[in-house]
């Protein structure tokens, strides 16, 4: 395996520069700037971390330094960085343009964060394709009602599921691209957090993202149900493609994006 990852480095080009959310590149010479394209809980069962895994965009890493994430305004200190390698792991002192590193215990960066160091800079948000399947998730055991809630609010930062709410309805929704995530997690919520769920399937089918001054007309509308995300993030679901097509032509103003965004 070794023989064969020096050989990918041999022939694969050089990391390029990165274009912001405005279109304008990032060169490999500008300040320490890097995007966290994902984020994981529990890797390590014994000391319950949370790593976001981050690609390094431009200027250097280095152990300690102080970064501000563009979302939030706030400094993060990346002082515990770690290179991951299956189930190994490797302190890592510094890092270029194009290295994946992962910082440990980063709780306030979620996926699609930029870092920067000087010189401000925000890349775009990490598109996700649309879901395709939706669940009713209930806890079966009232006395975890805070592991539930914290572990769907993980799940849900990390990616594996949309969670989404509808109205006043009192369970959460989950909303995936295929089943299998679904198994995943439940698994999770069972061997993470002790949580025993159970699933209701939903007859939604299409879903496309909706900017949130036309949800009213959306509502006002017969055809799709508004379901909302934890950031915000509004949903329009139709039960079939059919729903889709009546809304289009009864709303031809209103954009229905396929793609959300991380």
């Amino acid at each position: 395996v070794r023989h064969l990852l020096d050989t990918l480095i041999d022939i694969a080009p050089p990391p390029p520069g990165r274009p912001d959310a405005a279109g304008d590149v990032r060169l490999l010479e500008a300040p320490f700037s890097a995007l966290v394209f994902k984020v994981q809980a529990n890797m390590d069962p014994r000391h319950r971390d949370r790593i976001a895994f981050m690609r390094i965009c431009s200027g250097r890493f280095e152990r300690g330094m102080r970064a501000v994430n563009a979302r939030t305004g706030k400094p993060i200190a990346l002082t515990y960085a770690h290179e991951l390698f299956g189930q190994d792991r490797t302190v890592v002192d510094d890092a270029y343009p194009g290295d994946v590193i992962g910082i440990v215990n980063a709780t306030d960066v979620l996926v699609g964060d930029t870092l920067y160091l000087d010189e401000p800079v925000r890349f775009g948000a990490i598109p996700t394709l649309a879901p395709e399947h939706f669940v009713t998730i209930h806890n079966r055991d009232p006395g975890r009602r805070k592991q539930f809630h914290r572990g769907l609010e993980q799940l849900d930062q990390e990616g594996v599921v949309h969670v989404l709410r509808r109205g006043d309805e009192p369970s959460p929704i989950l909303a995936a691209v295929g089943p299998l995530q679904f198994e995943v997690a439940l698994e999770r919520l069972s061997t993470e957090f002790g949580v025993t769920v159970s699933l209701d399937p939903r007859d939604w089918s299409v879903a496309r993202r909706v900017a949130g001054e036309d949800a009213a007309a959306v509502r006002a509308s017969r055809w799709g149900e508004i379901l909302e995300r934890a950031d915000g993030t509004q949903l329009v679901v139709f039960r079939h493609e059919y729903g889709l097509q009546q809304l289009e032509r009864e709303l031809p103003d209103i954009a229905l994006d396929a793609m959300t965004a991380r």
